[in-house]
């Protein structure tokens, strides 16, 4: 029988938040296993699909210490301008507005955030993991795992037997992990679904992303690179569209045509892009939100969709799960180098402190700006679009926001 592979730290997912982990501890010289029971090179989807990650400015830092910026495929595109503007469908946007600019948050603000293509996030890190010879990636692979006092054992199908210090579950909102630890889940339905595309259009960006709130739910375009492939010949001009509609009308516009389609994001978008043209595949899913009530138990961590999920309004779900990754590696390689047992509760504990008051605080804002934007009552919408017009000449309220956002 095969000995024992021994590592400091397993993590369960190699997704996004914790495949940039097992990265950036990788970097950092600890040893970490990554089980997966996806296989990863067909994830890299050679065709163009429409989907992107925005990474907030203060996300990038661990793209950069995990070793996987530089190497992105398709280079991030930045977005140095957002604004926000209350209306109805097919209606010209209030123009009591709020209009952010990235050179008035700070000298170390180049933007607020990047877009990057999910396929080419995927590829990246599927190039990085071969080069860190201390970590080792198991995948596609069925795992049972056993937590100890003195040490976690993860056994996958093949024999292979894994023996590590922590386990972190990054294997999204259905963590088996969290579900064999008893930990409880709170769930908030919004009776919203979510539609991801992406669209080619005449007329540049300038680098602006667009939130509107409308009645049914939030409408985001934001700004993406020139792509070679979302059209024969290429397309100079494409952003991405996420939106929010109730779940029956949302089930009604994933089964338009094209030409239909089209019409219906024009509607929202308005015209100063130009003409739109949707391009790569339509993605759609149940908007809900969800908060583990802790996220640790024996030599067990959660990050990212295990321990919790928020409305997308405010783009902050994937970063949430990057501060994790952030907060959690810090914690790590700080006990790596103080000789510390890495699953003790003394690194539990902190990282539970780290994480509660921030999720928390993200999770009932975008609660909130859904409650309180998803609706046409007229007394809202008017209170909405004075508070809009306020906070953008509150300058350093202004300010305060925009640093926020970033994870500054």
């Amino acid at each position: 029988m095969a000995s024992p592979l021994c590592v400091q730290v397993c993590i369960m997912g190699a997704g996004p938040v914790g495949g940039s982990l097992a990265c950036r501890l990788a970097s950092a010289g600890l040893s970490v296993a990554v089980v997966d029971k996806a296989a990863l090179p067909p994830m890299e989807h050679p065709a163009f699909d429409g989907r992107a990650y925005a990474i907030a400015a203060g996300s990038r830092t661990l793209l950069e210490h995990a070793g996987l910026w530089d190497i992105l495929p398709v280079p991030p595109h930045p977005i140095r301008h957002i604004r926000v503007t209350d209306g109805k469908v097919g209606r010209p946007a209030s123009r009591l507005h709020l209009h952010f600019d990235s050179r008035d948050a700070g000298e170390d603000a180049a933007a607020f955030g990047w877009m990057i293509e999910a396929r080419s996030l995927r590829i990246a890190l599927n190039a990085a993991f071969p080069r860190h010879p201390a970590l080792h990636l198991f995948a596609p692979a069925e795992a049972t795992v056993e937590r100890g006092a003195d040490r976690v054992t993860v056994q996958l199908a093949d024999g292979t037997e894994i023996h590590s210090e922590l386990i972190v579950a990054a294997e999204g909102r259905q963590s088996p992990l969290r579900e064999q630890a008893g930990i409880p889940v709170t769930r908030l339905p919004y009776g919203q679904s979510g539609i991801v595309c992406a669209v080619a259009h005449e007329r540049p960006h300038h680098d602006l992303a667009l939130e509107h709130f409308l009645p049914a739910g939030p409408f985001a375009s934001l700004p993406m690179g020139p792509s070679a492939d979302a059209l024969p010949g290429g397309a100079p001009h494409v952003s991405a569209i996420v939106w929010s509609e109730a779940d029956a009308r949302a089930a009604m516009i994933m089964a338009l045509d094209d030409a239909r389609f089209a019409r219906e994001i024009q509607r929202r978008l308005g015209d100063h892009l130009g003409r739109v043209q949707p391009v790569g595949r339509r993605w759609t899913y149940k908007l809900s939100a969800m908060l583990a009530h802790r996220y640790t138990d024996t030599r067990l961590v959660l990050v990212g969709d295990a321990a919790h999920g928020i409305h997308p309004i405010a783009g902050q779900g994937l970063n949430l799960g990057f501060q994790d990754a952030i907060a959690l590696g810090d914690l790590l390689v700080a006990a790596a180098r103080a000789e510390q047992d890495l699953g003790g509760e003394d690194v539990l504990k902190r990282y539970q402190r780290a994480r509660q008051i921030d999720i928390l605080l993200m999770l009932g804002l975008t609660d909130q700006l859904d409650r309180l934007f998803s609706n046409d009552n007229p007394v809202l919408r008017l209170a909405r679009d004075v508070g809009i017009a306020a906070v953008d000449r509150a300058r350093p309220l202004k300010r305060m926001f925009m640093r926020r956002a970033m994870g500054l």
